[in-house]
């Protein structure tokens, strides 16, 4: 289930909805427009939304899972960084209803997903799902930083 949701939020949905908008419905915005669109709406805004919502509500499997670190002592931080994913993926979410929130959310997710994809690359001896989150991260921080490129231009 959890690759299921990271390749679909992250790949699969932003992929679709920028060929559908673009291929099917014959947009006449530049594709670049697009992929910051969805990509925002998807990656940045699902994606983050809900991953906020389990690290706050199921902290442990995060920190377990995630980062193989049992115990009481990293809950409270991974709730807090559930906050900090929910609030963004939030912004993310309504970027739908305000175009000029993609740029802001763009750059934002930008640092956020190369900050922490970099560190998994460099974390030795990852687990299955901290590759997960590498690679999908690391393709979120590619993706909408050549869309924050195009949008500050």
């Amino acid at each position: 289930m959890y690759l299921a949701v990271v390749f679909l939020t992250v790949f699969a949905f932003p992929v679709g909805a920028i060929l559908i908008e673009h291929s099917l419905l014959h947009s006449v915005a530049p594709v670049m427009a697009l992929v910051g669109k969805w990509f925002v709406f998807w990656a940045a805004g699902v994606r983050l939304a809900l991953a906020g919502l389990r690290q706050y509500f199921e902290p442990r499997f995060t920190a377990e899972q995630i980062f193989g670190i049992k115990g009481d002592d990293p809950l409270a931080l991974v709730r807090e960084l559930g906050i900090a994913n929910f609030a963004t993926g939030t912004v993310g979410i309504l970027s739908l209803l305000r175009p000029d929130f993609v740029a802001p959310v763009a750059l934002a997710a930008t640092i956020f997903y190369g900050a922490v994809g970099f560190r998994h690359a460099a974390q030795p001896g990852r687990n299955a799902k901290e590759t997960i989150d590498m690679a999908s991260d690391l393709f979120a921080f590619l993706v909408l930083a050549a869309y924050s490129v195009f949008a500050l231009s």
